[in-house]
């Protein structure tokens, strides 16, 4: 559990970070890899959601 959570707010926070650079120097590589790390930090949230509901059931 804790390793999903510091995972998720590790991407959320280079997402967050991605996209302040791509703000500050317009270089369209920062947005596809802004865009890249909030689709992996939906999929870990995904999976996250998915060991909990798990946990519930068992």
């Amino acid at each position: 559990m804790l390793l999903f959570r510091w995972v998720f707010m590790l991407l959320v926070l280079l997402a967050a970070l991605s996209f302040c650079f791509y703000l500050g120097t317009g270089q369209r590589r920062y947005r596809q890899w802004s865009l890249l790390l909030i689709k992996w930090t939906v999929v870990a949230g995904l999976a996250f959601f998915a060991v909990l509901f798990v946990g519930r059931m068992v």
